[in-house]
């Protein structure tokens, strides 16, 4: 009965914790319908946990600069494809597609990116 007794407390213990996880990697902040591609000219790149950051300005449709914030994927997978915290650095030119944040300003969870190479690295499967 003891050992019964563990296994469900184990299993409703990950439950509640796996809840979090999972929940972090959603898309509903993200306008999934209409990817956006565009340029921009990186000003950092945050080689961090949980997710990577890079931020750029690009110029709008009337000529101003528009400062955007791009969610990558985990450091390790980056890692793993070869780069590391100097793969991007400012000043370098990017073209990104991604899916725009529903909520105003300027963010973009990045599929795809274009780096100063002209070497692409796909993100995400979705």
């Amino acid at each position: 009965m003891k050992a019964k007794s563990l296994a469900v407390l184990a299993a409703l213990a990950l439950l509640v914790f796996s809840g979090p996880t999972f929940a972090h990697h959603g898309t509903a902040a993200y306008d999934t319908g209409n990817p956006l591609t565009i340029k921009g000219t990186v000003t950092e790149f945050r080689f961090i946990n949980p997710h990577c950051q890079v931020y750029f300005d690009i110029k709008n449709d009337k000529g101003e600069v528009e400062h955007w914030q791009g969610e990558l994927t985990a450091p390790n997978k980056l890692a793993r494809a070869g780069w590391t915290k100097h793969s991007l650095n400012t000043g370098d030119q990017i073209t990104v597609t991604g899916l725009v944040g529903k909520y105003g300003g300027h963010s973009i969870w990045i599929r795809k990116l274009i780096g100063p190479d002209g070497q692409g690295m796909q993100l995400s499967e979705d």
